[in-house]
């Protein structure tokens, strides 16, 4: 069953800063905003971004493969690509089944 949740957003990670350690609103921000940008520039250079205890942004390069249109059935090559995608550690796994 799916459940209906709220989301976690720049401006609430910004909030916590501003309230946990005392920086301005704007100074927050930016410092949400400069993590954020240095996991983008890194994962862009082709490197995995790797946060202990919470997980890792993994990239992965993907071969040319055939696909199938579901609707029609007709096959189309899929290109080569890098994905993207994010592994949970083990402590953020356990922290999300122990908080139902």
């Amino acid at each position: 069953m799916m459940r209906s949740v709220g989301t976690l957003t720049r401006a609430d990670l910004a909030e916590t800063i501003n309230r946990k350690m005392g920086l301005s609103r704007a100074e927050s921000l930016d410092l949400v905003e400069e993590i954020l940008a240095k996991m983008c520039d890194a994962l862009a250079r082709g490197e995995n971004v790797k946060i202990s205890g919470f997980g890792s942004f993994v990239l992965r390069d993907k071969k040319e493969r055939i696909g199938r249109n579901p609707k029609t059935g007709v096959e189309v090559p899929i290109t080569p690509r890098r994905v993207m995608t994010f592994r949970a550690s083990q402590l953020l796994k356990e922290r999300i089944a122990n908080s139902n």
